[in-house]
């Protein structure tokens, strides 16, 4: 008796409501993404073998090349509540466009004085074209970098009941007195745990 032969048929399988759910999700990633600027300060790290992760919450950097000093804190309500609290004792006013536009601007080295006008500036690229970029000034007499630390400090302690973090970017070439002052300004508040930004020996920064 012969054997009934089953009748194969192809399988067809609906990837429609697969595309859309993948074009939802990577519109929103797009959308919501944020592009990292770059770095307005141009510095070369020195290298190391050792390897620790910097996190990305309740920390400050400050970069160090070619004689200034820029300075970069972590996430948006802190850098707004920061500028706030320098804009009260500089007796300075910002509008909250102004504020806003601060809370995505990442490192910056301009004195307090010509902040406003750095921020109102369009792009990235017409503030490093600007020349107001000269460094936070750091001297005894107008040691605006020390107001930036501790108001920062004071923010991410008000927000997020934490104590931030420091890290220090300096270039390899800088000289030991630039470093040196920056240090000097970070234990006259008691911060005498820091780390030092590197990349790996051998590899690209």
């Amino acid at each position: 008796m012969p054997r009934a032969k089953v009748q194969r048929k192809s399988t067809s399988i609906d990837m429609t409501a697969m595309c859309d759910v993948s074009f939802l999700l990577l519109t929103f990633f797009i959308l919501t993404a944020t592009a990292r600027q770059p770095d307005p300060l141009k510095i070369t790290i020195p290298s190391s073998t050792y390897k620790i992760p910097v996190p990305d919450v309740d920390i400050a950097k400050l970069s160090i090349g070619h004689g200034k000093v820029f300075y970069e804190v972590a996430g948006q309500d802190v850098k707004m509540a920061t500028l706030d609290k320098m804009a009260a004792q500089y007796k300075l006013e910002f509008t909250p466009t102004e504020r806003k536009r601060f809370g995505v601007i990442q490192s910056f080295g301009v004195p307090i004085q010509s902040l406003k006008q750095y921020i109102n500036l369009p792009d990235e690229a017409a503030r490093e074209k600007s020349g107001l970029a000269t460094g936070i000034p750091a001297d005894s007499t107008n040691n605006q970098l020390a107001d930036w630390i501790l108001n920062s400090r004071q923010a991410v302690a008000e927000l997020h009941s934490e104590a931030m973090r420091i890290s220090i970017r300096g270039d390899a070439e800088e000289e030991y007195p630039t470093v040196k002052k920056i240090v000097d300004i970070l234990q006259k508040q008691k911060i005498n745990k820091f780390s030092l930004i590197t990349s790996a020996e051998g590899g690209a920064q």
